[in-house]
């Protein structure tokens, strides 16, 4: 015989089922939403892009713009993907990176240490202020022929120049950043016992990294961009190589390969940097997340 205490417990346990097909039904709602989510940021982000391909694509075939001069981009990418095939465009996107991210990082490696000691140093900034403002207003394409003359027309000069470009808005950033720092901050670590390499290493290096990884990203552009220009002069090989020498030979199509694989390399370059930012600055709270 059945305790009738027991019935509503046994009538009450399918209610058990239909919450879990709820729950699996919310979850795989909650699954489709963000997934919905993230294709409608990345929609939004290349619709601009999506449209530039399109008027590119179509200007030269209704006859806006001289298909010779500026050929759709259908042809371009075939032409780009020829480069590909042949090996031409692996070779020279290899010459230019081997030359932007050696004068890159040789300008990580110098700018950020000497950007930090001008920062925290004044007397040393004070003695080396005047220098900084002579040189940080001399374009770097305008020492080109001095490079040239001095290191010669091999890698030397391109990577040197390179180092020159980058090393400014690196060690500018870094000097700002050590100096933006809050004094409060440096008087509360002070006034915990911190000696001046605690004190450095725990507030005032955290606290410039942002605006370091600014300067950071602003070299990388410059490393191509300036790179690109060098190239152009007395190279047998890189992206502004390849521009330079189809523009002479009136290959279109090919110039204009080149010019996108320049963008798309400073792109990557960005991206990556931004990563890299984010991994060394987790203990950052993003305000606008609230």
């Amino acid at each position: 015989m059945v305790d009738i205490a027991e019935r509503p417990a046994r009538l009450a346990a399918p209610a058990a089922v239909p919450d879990a097909v709820a729950a699996a039904g919310s979850g795989a709602g909650g699954l489709a939403g963000r997934l919905l989510g993230l294709g409608g940021r990345v929609l939004h982000r290349s619709v601009a892009i999506v449209a530039l391909a399109a008027i590119w694509e179509g200007a030269p075939r209704l006859g806006l713009v001289d298909r010779v001069f500026l050929p759709p981009l259908s042809e371009v990418l075939v032409a780009w993907w020829e480069l590909l095939r042949t090996g031409q465009l692996a070779e020279h996107v290899g010459a230019s990176l081997t030359r932007s991210l050696t004068g890159l990082g040789l300008a990580v490696l110098t700018a950020i240490p000497l950007g930090l000691l001008i920062g925290w140093y004044r007397p040393l900034a004070e003695l080396l202020s005047p220098l900084l403002e002579v040189f940080r207003n001399t374009a770097a394409l305008a020492l080109l022929p001095v490079f040239v003359l001095i290191l010669g027309l091999g890698e030397t000069s391109k990577i040197a120049l390179v180092l020159y470009a980058c090393s400014w808005p690196i060690l500018l950033n870094t000097i700002a950043g050590v100096k933006g720092v809050d004094p409060l901050l440096i008087r509360s670590a002070r006034s915990m016992g911190l000696n001046h390499l605690r004190l450095f290493q725990k507030v005032i290096l955290p606290a410039a990294v942002p605006t370091i990884f600014t300067g950071v990203r602003l070299a990388g552009a410059y490393s191509i961009l300036v790179l690109v220009a060098a190239e152009m002069v007395g190279a047998k090989a890189g992206l502004g190589y390849l521009v330079n020498y189809a523009q002479y030979n009136f290959a279109i199509p090919d110039m204009y390969s080149g010019i996108i694989t320049i963008s798309a390399i400073g792109l990557v370059v960005n991206q990556l940097l931004v990563a890299l930012e984010r991994r060394f600055s987790t203990w950052r709270v993003d305000v606008s997340a609230g």
